[in-house]
């Protein structure tokens, strides 16, 4: 009998991955998509372990990370989203040792779609709903063809569900909503899709709210009218109705009003929901296990003496970094040297820094220490949260003589 395995190349964690392997490696990947693979197959160049650029073992490494940031005034713990629920935890832990400010990808992201989900402001469903319930799924901002490859025919559109028997065309309806024509458009066809100017998703969604309102819709750019009414009737006879939204329409909004009224709209002549397209594989775990513990999923600065805590835009990784608030910084799973802002990233470049990775990196290659990682779901076990807020087990293949991050986190922690 086969056995299944969750792939950890994006947040969809896929449970049917069947693999054959050969001298404690991944040789052959079943199921999975092209980013699933890669990920399984592991880094193309893994990190070795270091101490100002020389290598090291690992005691030696973890002391003087614990040395670091022992005596860091302000420092900082980024990452996250590639990491376990337990690792994640164990990590707010070491924040609030020693009061550091700690942050992942969503402040900068899908964060703002996945508190106002946490805090009940908006509907959302599961993927298995949307295998099985959705008639009619929007993708706005979105092209999970390229961000999520599975997306559409696992769970989204190709699929046959329990009230869906014919699947897609025949059971469900795909509208794509975005600035480009992307791939996801392209299989939507043309009279579904709607092609905005940037930044013009807040104004469409003003004109969709007037058309659901049964009232004449109109918009400063030019999108036809009978268009925006076609769409609208679409919507208003979804039995299921789902948006998946991508970052697309997270950065076109400046504030997440549009988003509320035209859901709530929707839902008064229809039934919808909403789930983020995440990314990273357990970056909502994260912003899960940081709500749980103080009320929020992100941008916080933890007080070390008091336990207590300060949240709000000044604390995200962008804003502490570009006003040199941080003095070191330990980064998990992630290479923000590659993805922040130039003047942000030089301030990162300049203090100490500590990298706990599976790959190496950019910023592991600018690291006072280096700690090489256990491969989640690969060479170490956990728990993630899926990016519709499902708990997902995560199994490791085979053993590794490398130590999980949490593990590494927990001993940091233990010699601080």
């Amino acid at each position: 009998m086969s056995e299944y395995y969750v792939c950890t190349g994006c947040a969809l964690l896929c449970d049917d991955i069947e693999v054959e392997t050969e001298d404690d490696r991944v040789k052959v990947v079943h199921a999975a998509c092209r980013k699933g693979v890669a990920r399984m197959k592991g880094c193309s160049e893994p990190l070795e372990c270091s101490v100002d650029g020389e290598g090291a073992d690992i005691d030696t490494a973890i002391e003087k990370a614990a040395s670091i940031l022992r005596e860091a005034k302000n420092p900082l713990i980024f990452g996250h989203g590639n990491s376990s629920s337990q690792a994640q935890k164990t990590s707010i832990g070491l924040a609030k040792k020693i009061g550091a400010y700690i942050d992942d990808t969503s402040s900068f992201c899908q964060g703002p779609i996945v508190e106002a989900i946490l805090q009940e402001k908006l509907r959302t469903c599961t993927l298995d709903d949307v295998r099985h319930k959705a008639d009619v799924i929007v993708f706005w901002g979105a092209d999970p063809s390229n961000s999520h490859p599975r997306h559409l025919s696992r769970y989204s559109y190709f699929p046959r569900g329990k009230e869906r028997q014919r699947g897609w065309e025949e059971d469900r309806t795909a509208i794509t909503i975005d600035v480009r024509k992307s791939e996801t458009a392209i299989i939507c066809k043309d009279e579904r899709f709607y092609q905005l100017p940037p930044g013009g998703d807040a104004e469409f969604m003003t004109a969709l709210i007037s058309a659901l309102s049964s009232k004449v819709p109109k918009t400063s750019f030019d999108l036809d009218t009978k268009r925006i009414l076609g769409l609208s009737n679409i919507l208003k006879k979804a039995k299921f109705g789902v948006i998946c939204v991508g970052l697309g329409l997270v950065y076109s909004l400046k504030e997440l009003d549009p988003l509320f009224a035209l859901m709530g709209k929707l839902n008064e002549v229809s039934d919808f929901h909403l789930i983020p397209m995440v990314g990273q594989y357990n970056m909502r775990g994260f912003n899960h296990n940081l709500f749980a513990e103080t009320g929020y999923i992100n941008r916080l600065k933890f007080d070390s003496n008091s336990k207590e805590f300060a949240h709000g835009p000044e604390f995200s990784v962008v804003e502490a970094l570009r006003n040199k608030k941080v003095d070191a910084a330990l980064i998990i799973g992630s290479d923000p040297l590659s993805s922040l802002p130039l003047p942000v990233a030089r301030h990162l470049a300049d203090i100490p820094l500590i990298t706990i990775d599976p790959c190496n990196n950019l910023t592991a290659s600018r690291s006072a220490v280096t700690i090489p990682c256990a491969l989640g779901g690969v060479e170490s076990g956990g728990t993630a949260i899926r990016m519709d807020g499902v708990e997902v087990e995560l199994k490791k293949i085979f053993d590794s003589d490398r130590l999980s991050d949490q593990e590494i986190l927990k001993r940091i922690t233990e010699a601080i």
